[in-house]
């Protein structure tokens, strides 16, 4: 982790002005809290569509008062282009973090998943160029992959999609690559792998895996499991995530206009998953009464899922921190206590 510690020393002594957009959000929440430590300023930008207020008021109790006042919120909406310009004004680095994600919730609704993932991000990509912003790093997706069979995947070996939110992201991918060769702005695309992690919402029909089980085990509730649970994924805690955006957003102008994994290069079943996280509670003091109940795979879901990290190793001097157990156990203290002032422990 040389590289990044390089870069965070960098930052303390020169900071510099971001956008994140979808801040509210799981992700976009840890990437603030990191850069407010780094004493960077910072705008937001973000409907609570997804997102909540609670993620920005926790976010608050853990920096300090002169900290938070270098973060200014705006309310707006990405499809919104005069709420993109208007965000983009000033600003040195662009995470684009917002979107709707879920393959299950764009089958169910493709309009809005389309409106949101391409259009909000063609609006931001447009405001970027214009207002001349040094980098611009979005979130792209491990789902481009599609049915591509060679395991681990690398960023050159994509498949046809599987479902019309794989799609949306496949063509940020697109849009990029065409901004960079016809307008010469430069992006960079972070394909993203089962992200979890503090602050991931465990409510709701499209919640992840990792604190939607967690929630369940621990109020003693039934855990289903899609398919058989030989099902794998290349499991990527938060501060992993942070960290690739951060190496992304001040990477060199040659490294500019290319896709990244972020992930750590393993593979965990769901069996597997399920064990851990148990193992967690029983460490945490408390004992699942849930059992799994398996049933039907869930349309859209590739089989088995695992990064080459290579790439970004060689090129952003990435090296993941945490393993997923070890991010599990990181995480665990903040699910329960999420829990607790739920009243649920």
């Amino acid at each position: 982790m040389k590289k990044y510690h390089e870069i965070k020393s960098q930052l303390l002594c020169e900071p510099k002005v971001w956008l994140i957009t979808g801040v509210a959000g799981f992700i976009g929440s840890n990437l603030l809290e990191k850069l407010l430590k780094l004493d960077q300023i910072v705008i937001g930008l973000d409907n609570f569509s997804t997102g909540h207020s609670c993620n920005l008021e926790e976010v608050k109790r853990v920096v300090s008062d002169v900290r938070w006042q270098r973060f200014k919120f705006i309310k707006g909406d990405i499809r919104n282009l005069e709420d993109c310009k208007y965000a983009v004004t000033g600003v040195d680095f662009v995470l684009h973090q917002a979107a709707l994600g879920s393959v299950p919730r764009s089958i169910n609704d493709p309009i809005k998943s389309n409106d949101v993932n391409i259009t909000g991000f063609l609006n931001l990509l447009v405001s970027a160029r214009d207002a001349g912003v040094s980098s611009f790093t979005y979130a792209a997706s491990s789902s481009t992959y599609g049915d591509h069979p060679a395991l681990p995947k690398v960023e050159d070996n994509i498949g046809k999609p599987l479902s019309p939110y794989a799609v949306t992201k496949y063509v940020n991918e697109l849009y990029s690559e065409v901004f960079s060769s016809v307008y010469g702005f430069k992006a960079i695309g972070l394909r993203y792998f089962n992200v979890f992690g503090q602050r991931q919402d465990p409510n709701g029909a499209y919640a992840a895996v990792i604190p939607k089980w967690t929630d369940a085990m621990i109020k003693g509730e039934e855990v289903f499991i899609n398919g058989d649970g030989e099902t794998s994924r290349d499991f990527c805690f938060i501060d992993n995530v942070v960290q690739m955006n951060i190496l992304a957003a001040t990477a060199s102008e040659e490294v500019k206009n290319n896709i990244f994994n972020v992930a750590v290069g393993e593979r965990t079943t769901l069996k597997e998953l399920y064990r851990g996280i148990e193992e967690q509670l029983k460490m945490c003091g408390l004992i699942c009464r849930a059992q799994p109940t398996f049933r039907d795979f869930r349309e859209g879901d590739v089989r088995h899922s695992q990064a080459d990290i290579q790439k970004s190793r060689v090129m952003l001097g990435y090296e993941p921190q945490y393993r997923i157990f070890e991010g599990i156990a990181k995480a665990m203290p903040w699910y329960i206590q999420a829990l607790s002032r739920d009243g649920t422990v």
